[in-house]
């Protein structure tokens, strides 16, 4: 499990227009904001970066850098980005699963064609919501194990103002005895 204000595994991937994506060296002044999504049979997962796509501008005004990463390959990932119309958001591909699972994603099973039409991969990872701080160190997570409710972008701007304002730490660091 990832604990925050630790380092988190390394993230090293290629980009479909900004080269390699290396999360030690991503330079974001506040927060890299890592989105991790199912891939291209996903329509929630369009759904959901379509919103982040949209809000990516407000991140940047508060010093926060935007991904979307998937196990997905390179032209699964273009049909998304052209999907969501991308111009903002940052699209990494072909994630490997051994790295999905150091970072503490869920791993799915193919269960064939989607609603939508598109072939799920055998296996993919679930989504994944992280806060990043410039020291590579986990600020906050959301992990789950179905597409359904992820964290509300909108809803995180606002608590990236009240953070920023007031300087709050990340919480859940705590490894002792209980």
């Amino acid at each position: 499990m990832l604990m925050p204000r630790q380092k988190t595994p390394n993230l090293s991937l290629p980009t479909l227009n900004d080269g390699t994506f290396d999360l030690s060296s991503d330079s974001a002044e506040r927060y890299t904001l890592v989105t991790f999504y199912r891939g291209l049979h996903c329509p929630i997962c369009a759904n959901y970066l379509k919103e982040l796509e949209r809000l990516t501008p407000e991140f940047a005004e508060r010093g926060v850098k935007t991904i979307a990463i998937s196990s997905d390959g390179k032209e699964r990932t273009e049909e998304m980005a052209a999907k969501i119309d991308a111009k903002n958001l940052r699209f990494a591909y072909d994630l490997p699963l051994s790295v999905a699972k150091e970072w503490g994603l869920y791993i799915s099973t193919s269960r064939g064609k989607t609603s939508i039409g598109i072939e799920e991969p055998a296996l993919f990872s679930e989504p994944g919501v992280f806060l990043i701080t410039p020291e590579q160190t986990l600020y906050y997570a959301s992990v789950q194990t179905m597409p359904f409710v992820r964290p509300v972008f909108k809803e995180m701007i606002g608590a990236l103002d009240f953070v920023i304002a007031n300087d709050y730490p990340g919480r859940g660091e705590y490894t002792g005895e209980v």
